[in-house]
C-alpha cells in the first residue's frame, strides 16, 4: 500500500521475468506528461529475498546498467529498486 501512496502516477507495474532477471517497467496514468510504460529498472536474483542485484534502465544508452542504490549497495530489496528508479524517473529521487 506505502507503493501505491508514493508512487500515484503508476497505474500498473510490469514484471517480465528472464533467465534469474526480473524486469520492471511501470505503467503511467495517461494524465502525466511522460504517458506510456516507463522501463525502470530489472534486478537480479541472488536466492535471497531481501537482495537482489539492481540494475537501472539507462534512456541516454538504452539498456541496464549496473548501479548502486541510495544505501550504497550494488543490492537491496525490490522496494529499494523500486524507489530508487522511479525517484529518478518520475522526479522524486528517495533522500
Amino acid at each position: 500500500m506505502g507503493r501505491v501512496r508514493r508512487w500515484p502516477q503508476i497505474s500498473e507495474l510490469k514484471v517480465r521475468w528472464r533467465a534469474g532477471y526480473a524486469y520492471i517497467d511501470a505503467a503511467v496514468d495517461a494524465d502525466d506528461e511522460a504517458d506510456g510504460d516507463l522501463q525502470l529498472c530489472c534486478l537480479k536474483d541472488t536466492g535471497h529475498p531481501e537482495m537482489w542485484g539492481f540494475a537501472l534502465f539507462t534512456y541516454s544508452n538504452e539498456r541496464y546498467e549496473g548501479n548502486v542504490l541510495p544505501a550504497g549497495r550494488p543490492f537491496g530489496t525490490p522496494e529499494a529498486a523500486l524507489d530508487c528508479a522511479a525517484g529518478l524517473y518520475l522526479g522524486d529521487p528517495p533522500a
